[in-house]
């Protein structure tokens, strides 16, 4: 996103279709045998104790995919849903709840007995018929419907499901993805997903578009409707799940790796995104060179027209922006599929982690295309002359003191000196090979700042407390 030691919880894995489908014929939903084991099955906790946001995501269970069948009618902007949540039991469970906001339920099921559920506030308790053992996977189906909600948040953003000129958007940064479909919505748990939307023709006969993540597999003409299915086969946080719904201009290509793209502008922007179409492969490459493989199978942007939002989100394999963007942003949100999508905070603490890096990636293209040294950049940020150095005092980057600082400026700006410092101590060879192995040991996974600073150490081979201790974790201006 760009607005212009940690505590460790499970991490999530990516489990391949292939073997999804091995464990869905192979496991059963376990129950008590009689023998006392009753009383080993409790209810999944109702969040994952986050620090700065306490009832997000969901204890007992571990997501591996998601299966979202949606119909949208942007005319009305009404909903109707049903999502098939596959997912691996880390206890023996007699319930479990599900993230989900607004929405009406009309039925859930568990291993395909109907199973009792109830709602408080942002919580879908779910009890199956049978309890759930402990390493089983288990499928759960909800069905749903209503009108879906806009969230604001504590710092006053917008996100959830947002009415555009021409349709809608779906960002879910931190929270917004409950907004739109029930699931397990913290970044320490994810998941590939199937999203397949069916939306109208309009009245000239000339359907709506329909965008989201990674590849789109099959493209349907219904006669009054149409129905798009996208896939997403490496996993993914439920906050960088994106779906756009409206007109889009959409360009196709492939990077010099062959890397599919896709490129989806609002008419509206077209004029003032001419260019993005060939940035996003040259920027993909530049950031390959320099953090390690592309970790994704397809890449893209959606630029949107919603100028009021007032911010881009770095959505999994096509970040979101609300209207064109400058280099200097469609790098930030690209760097993000290596910082932040690929390797995803274990909480929402070590957010830094993602945005100080992006942030830094800026400092990169634009010491490399002629602009100010990242040195320059660096005094420029710490004597409060660059324009995005306001306020990046306020708090340590790896400690925002609440849910409405999560995405204040000490997080991007102090997080990307962080990264300098770091540069700096250990030598240009040493850092950029602290990058790539970072992105190489935790694709697809997640990772927290104690992982971090110990990387740096173990690579470089040096005491860096100090170094961490002023500039990451201290209160103070060094």
């Amino acid at each position: 996103m760009n607005p212009h030691a940690a505590v460790s919880v499970r991490q999530s894995r990516w489990v391949p279709a292939a073997a999804l489908l091995l464990a869905m014929t192979t496991s059963c939903t376990g129950s008590a045998s009689g023998n006392g084991a009753a009383a080993a099955f409790k209810p999944g906790a109702a969040g994952v104790g986050d620090r700065l946001f306490p009832a997000l995501g969901n204890g007992g269970y571990d997501v591996a995919h998601y299966g979202l069948t949606l119909d949208y009618v942007p005319e009305t902007n009404r909903l109707k849903g049903t999502a098939v949540i596959t997912a691996r039991a880390t206890q023996d469970l007699s319930r479990f709840n599900l993230d989900l906001s607004g929405l009406r339920v009309r039925r859930a099921t568990v291993q395909g007995a109907t199973a009792r559920y109830t709602r408080e506030k942002d919580e879908l308790q779910v009890t199956p018929a049978k309890p759930v053992e402990e390493g089983d996977t288990f499928r759960t189906v909800v069905t749903y419907d209503g009108t879906p909600r806009t969230i604001e948040d504590d710092d006053g953003s917008l996100e959830g499901w947002i009415e555009t000129d021409d349709g809608s958007t779906a960002l879910g940064q931190p929270a917004g993805s409950m907004t739109w479909f029930p699931g397990n919505h913290h970044p320490s748990d994810k998941a590939t997903y199937d999203i397949t939307v069916t939306v109208p023709k309009d009245a000239d006969g000339d359907p709506y578009d329909v965008v989201s993540n990674g590849e789109l597999t099959t493209e349907e003409d219904n006669g009054e409707t149409v129905t798009r299915h996208w896939r997403t086969e490496e996993p993914m946080a439920g906050y960088l799940a994106q779906l756009a719904v409206g007109y889009f201009e959409v360009h196709k290509g492939r990077t010099d790796d062959d890397l599919p793209v896709y490129v989806a502008v609002d008419p509206d922007e077209s004029e003032n995104a001419a260019d993005v179409k060939e940035l996003v492969p040259e920027i993909v490459g530049w950031a390959s060179d320099r953090f390690g493989p592309y970790p994704f199978s397809s890449t893209g942007a959606v630029v949107d027209h919603v100028p009021e939002l007032g911010y881009a989100l770095e959505t999994q394999t096509k970040p979101y922006f609300d209207e064109a963007p400058d280099e200097t942003l469609l790098v930030h949100e690209l760097a993000h599929q290596w910082f932040g999508n690929s390797v995803t905070p274990r909480q929402w603490k070590d957010i830094w982690l993602s945005e100080g890096m992006a942030t830094y990636a800026e400092w990169l293209w634009e010491e490399e295309r002629g602009g100010r040294k990242t040195d320059e950049i660096f005094e420029d940020f710490y004597d409060g002359k660059d324009s995005e150095s306001e306020g990046i005092w306020a708090f340590p980057p790896a400690d925002p003191p609440s849910a409405a600082r999560v995405s204040d400026p000490p997080v991007y700006g102090r997080g990307a000196m962080v990264v300098h410092k770091v540069r700096e101590a250990v030598g240009d060879g040493t850092f950029f090979d602290i990058l790539r192995t970072w992105t190489r040991q935790h694709r697809h996974g997640n990772a927290d700042t104690g992982q971090f600073i110990a990387l740096c150490e173990g690579k470089s081979g040096k005491d860096l407390t100090n170094l961490f201790d002023v500039w990451l974790f201290d209160k103070k201006k060094p």
